[in-house]
């Protein structure tokens, strides 16, 4: 694994969807650098400090969202001169995003008031009134021809059916939630899961129509849902609670074919195998590993598919030094990585199933089925504190309070024999 030098980040940084260009957010400058050189391609300069960015999905253009102004800036890589400025007025922006054609931005304005379509095309604008939320509650299908969008007036939720070439609205049904927390579409475009706020257990599937296919609800009692996760393959949906479960739903039936319960002990026999960091190698007692919880982190669910959808991780909030892997095809818990430090992020490799994650350490982590294995990242007092995959899954983003370097991640056929000093 060879890594890059540092460089300069504010805060934003990602990848093009084509895996060519990495988008770096330097105060309220935008740095366009080339994945492969790392040279900058193209400068632009933005009118306040980008707190964020997001490519579109042809990669040609980029928006940043200067939210203390508030306003959006978007710009093309294939024309420099060409500039976009959106500013809502008295209304303000609370949150931007593409649309899946490239040619329009949909922005939320504050306290929710609306939602706007704005068109790179000829200027013309379109409005969704009352949105549930500012980031949370809008979808869209996969073939990029729909997107659905939550409301909420008279307190019940809606959802609004718009077509993304038109952007008319062909249909709105009421949901049968308390407090709607968000929706997603199916990767099969066929389904529409939508799940209630915490206070609430209630998962929905509805078909796009309208109608109600399903009503999943684990308990009455107590914080419901954390958070709600398809696989890849669309066959499975994954609901992580706040009672640390994990349950899995079967696309067919939507009945729950698998329960997984994260143990502050694990005890043999067990079929998983269990990896610990520690300072010094040593001698482990792992016949009864105690896995802790009087470390408290928040309360945002890590749950990641693998993306052939055989694995599933997951961090309990209660134990956020522990990840969990799950085999999906044996319905049973493969492995636990049991690090020192809380962990920060963990990321599958969007091409094989190899799982990378980051505690805030010097120390980059991975897994695959054939093992666990740490490397070093050899750049002096860099802490790894986030990190992220380019599409193509031949480098890695990784991110330090201040700096930003890559690595350049060899294909896992030749990277079966990873070890510590790599």
């Amino acid at each position: 694994m060879e890594f890059t030098e540092a460089y300069k980040q504010s805060g934003p940084c990602c990848f093009s969807p084509n895996a060519q260009f990495l988008a770096v957010a330097v105060d309220y400058r935008l740095v366009i650098r080339d994945v492969l050189s790392l040279k900058v391609v193209q400068l632009f300069s933005c009118l306040d400090k980008i707190s964020y960015i997001e490519w579109a999905q042809d990669s040609e253009y980029i928006l940043c969202g200067l939210y203390k102004k508030p306003m959006i800036q978007a710009w093309s890589l294939t024309q420099p001169e060409w500039t976009c400025k959106i500013d809502d007025g008295p209304a303000g922006i609370a949150y931007a995003r593409w649309s899946p054609d490239s040619r329009h931005i949909l922005t939320t304005s504050d306290f929710q008031l609306r939602l706007t379509v704005w068109s790179l095309v000829n200027t013309a604008c379109i409005h969704v009134q009352w949105p549930k939320h500012a980031s949370r509650g809008v979808s869209f299908t996969k073939d990029g021809k729909f997107a659905a969008i939550c409301t909420r007036r008279d307190c019940k939720d809606y959802v609004n059916l718009l077509s993304c070439h038109t952007w008319e609205i062909m249909g709105v049904f009421a949901v049968d939630t308390f407090d709607l927390a968000d929706i997603e579409w199916s990767p099969d475009d066929s389904a529409i899961v939508i799940w209630d706020s915490s206070l609430e257990y209630k998962v929905l599937i509805y078909s796009p129509d309208g109608r109600c296919l399903s009503k999943y609800q684990a308990y009455e009692s107590g914080l419901g849902v954390k958070s709600v996760s398809w696989s890849p393959c669309g066959q499975f949906l994954a609901v992580g609670s706040y009672d640390q479960m994990l349950r899995v739903l079967n696309h067919l039936t939507w009945k729950v074919f698998a329960e997984f319960i994260h143990l502050n002990t694990v005890r043999v026999p067990c079929c998983a195998t269990a990896f610990k960091e520690v300072d010094e190698p040593l001698q482990l007692d792992m016949s009864e590993l105690c896995l802790g919880d009087d470390f408290m982190q928040g309360n945002s669910g890590l749950m990641s598919w693998s993306n052939d959808s055989q694995y599933i991780c997951t961090r309990n909030d209660s134990m956020p030094t522990v990840l969990w892997i799950w085999d999906m095809h044996h319905l049973e818990l493969a492995t636990i990585l049991v690090q020192k430090d809380p962990i920060r992020a963990a990321a599958w490799d969007p091409t094989c199933t190899r799982l990378v994650l980051c505690t805030g350490s010097s120390h980059l982590y991975m897994w695959t089925p054939s093992g666990a294995y740490c490397m070093n990242v050899p750049l002096p007092q860099f802490t790894i504190t986030d990190l992220k995959w380019n599409s193509d899954g031949s480098c890695l983003l990784l991110k330090d309070k201040e700096l930003f370097c890559c690595a350049a991640i060899p294909l896992l056929s030749e990277s079966s024999e990873y070890s510590s000093d790599d």
